[in-house]
């Protein structure tokens, strides 16, 4: 039986800084394993890296299958169980590969609600992280009733720095298809931006030292606020995140995946949409082809809070496939 600790669990329930909190680091990782089945196993190699590096934790921003690859509960509950892998906890996000793009013929033809029900019930049936060694964490569906339906918007604290997960995916945010997909794109539209406010609430309150807000698509940064129609399905989230990360103004660092290539720059522009927000950091992870990781040193004292290095596994190299 896994084993549920209970150590970290205070400090994600309380969220309160300790008087000297200290340096630590955690992997992001997305958009893998991508190819399936091929990638089982560069995927298995990178968990194995990881495992024997010992971060604090991963953190995963989604697509855990290409959108052409069959959104099948086999191929789920394969994923699944390669997350129980990860000797430290892991937490997960979902990405339009595993719900929004399912009615794809290649990917098999589902009703994308319909998957993101399996989705749901799969990965986020409780309220702790993945790996060998689950966590609890905070759910927002836990904690606000209106929004029961969104279980898999996560919270918790380490070293006092604040992490939470939104559920934000590609395909514009799952606003394209049909009212079905409309309804329960502006459901959950409403219930990210209820979390992202009360995730800088928290922070606040708690003094936290710095945010770290993880989510699966590139929404579309160099797209102006003013340049963003009612059809834009991340204008609303955009719009809270940089709400609060003004209002905060200390370090936050958004994590995304989606595009598949290392990027660290700072796109979030300010609530005025003329600057970006200089307290804000962007990191988005490789993925697909690339199936590797960053890892992100936190030094909660330092003011500069984040530092990133790649973490390359050298036999997933496509070099090193290639031959």
């Amino acid at each position: 039986m896994r084993r549920l600790l209970l150590g970290t669990t205070a400090a994600a329930l309380l969220l309160s800084a300790p008087a000297m909190a200290a340096p630590f680091s955690f992997v992001a990782i997305g958009d893998m394993p991508y190819k399936l089945p091929d990638d089982y196993a560069r995927f298995e190699r990178l968990i194995g890296v990881i495992n024997g590096m010992a971060p604090a934790f991963t953190v995963h921003v989604g697509d855990i299958k290409s959108g052409s690859t069959p959104c099948s509960d086999e191929n789920f509950e394969k994923v699944r169980g390669m997350f129980d892998g990860f000797e430290q906890p892991l937490y997960y996000t979902p990405g339009d590969n595993e719900w929004t793009d399912c009615h794809r013929e290649k990917a098999g033809g589902y009703e994308p609600l319909e998957r993101l029900g399996k989705l749901r019930e799969l990965f986020f049936g409780e309220a702790r992280s993945h790996g060998s060694a689950p966590v609890a964490l905070e759910r927002q569906a836990d904690l606000m009733p209106e929004h029961a339906a969104i279980v898999e918007n996560a919270r918790w604290s380490h070293e006092g720095v604040l992490f939470a997960t939104i559920h934000v995916v590609g395909s514009n945010n799952g606003f394209e298809r049909n009212l079905a997909s409309a309804e329960e794109f502006f459901a959950r539209e409403k219930a990210n931006v209820a979390w992202i406010e009360d995730s800088f609430a928290r922070a606040e309150a708690a003094d936290a030292p710095a945010m770290v807000l993880a989510f699966q698509a590139n929404p579309g940064w160099s797209r102006k606020p003013s340049d963003r129609g009612g059809e834009d399905g991340f204008a609303a989230v955009l719009a809270a995140l940089a709400k609060g990360a003004e209002a905060f103004g200390r370090p936050v660092l958004l994590v995304q995946g989606d595009d598949h290539v290392l990027v660290i720059d700072q796109p979030l522009l300010d609530t005025a949409g003329k600057k970006p927000l200089e307290n804000v950091m962007r990191l988005q992870v490789m993925g697909a082809g690339l199936v590797h990781g960053v890892t992100v040193t936190v030094d909660p004292e330092d003011p500069a809070v984040f530092g990133f290095k790649p973490l390359v596994v050298p036999d997933n190299r496509r070099t090193a496939q290639a031959g």
